[in-house]
């Protein structure tokens, strides 16, 4: 009885010490959203720019500085509310939980999410004005991907798999040059989806 006790209380300890050593308040409600957000940005970047192009290989092509200004446009609008939706259903996980969203576990996490994120942001966007379109979408699945396995040590073990998984896509797209924008799709948009659904299920978020 007393070794059972012993043994309750070293799983509680180790439960407490998880807790306050990773950000566990993500919402999976955060995941769908930035699913479908990345699937209706991909298809207003379709009807604008890629149906009128033939920009998805490897050569050298210059965008029109329209046609540049709406494919930012569109990216920014498209991360914009991904984040917007992200930190309010975060938000809302953390009010139920009476936990803070802000504290030294959410800096580290997005300290190490924002490094790899900012610098494949950088390097896409010099990509993007040397004309190699082609490249952009196997680009951000590969940094995103690098971006939540480097951050996955301070939250939960499901971001690294989903990290993985971006990583992969994008190399695979890479090899598939003209296909990029369905990738795209699968890795933002279904990845995320799928990923939403599981943690909810999982921790009923």
């Amino acid at each position: 009885m007393n070794q059972q006790k012993y043994i309750d209380d070293l799983n509680e300890i180790k439960e407490m010490m998880n807790k306050s050593s990773k950000f566990i308040s993500l919402s999976g409600l955060s995941g769908i959203s930035a699913g479908i957000i990345a699937l209706v940005g991909a298809y207003f970047a379709w009807i604008n720019i890629y149906s009128e192009t033939g920009y998805q290989n490897f050569d050298r092509a210059l965008l029109s500085w329209e046609q540049l200004i709406q494919l930012l446009g569109i990216g920014f609008i498209t991360l914009l509310l991904a984040v917007g939706f992200g930190i309010f259903f975060t938000r809302l996980k953390t009010k139920k939980a009476k936990q803070n969203i802000w504290d030294s576990q959410t800096k580290r996490l997005l300290i190490n999410l924002l490094i790899p994120l900012l610098s494949g942001g950088v390097f896409c966007l010099l990509i993007l004005l040397k004309g190699y379109i082609g490249l952009i979408a196997p680009l951000t699945l590969i940094f995103y991907g690098l971006a939540l396995v480097n951050a996955s040590k301070y939250t939960l073990t499901e971001v690294r798999s989903l990290g993985i998984l971006e990583i992969i896509l994008g190399l695979i797209a890479t090899y598939f040059i003209g296909y990029g924008l369905i990738f795209w799709c699968i890795g933002f948009g279904v990845l995320h989806i799928v990923y939403g659904i599981i943690m909810e299920v999982k921790y009923k978020s």
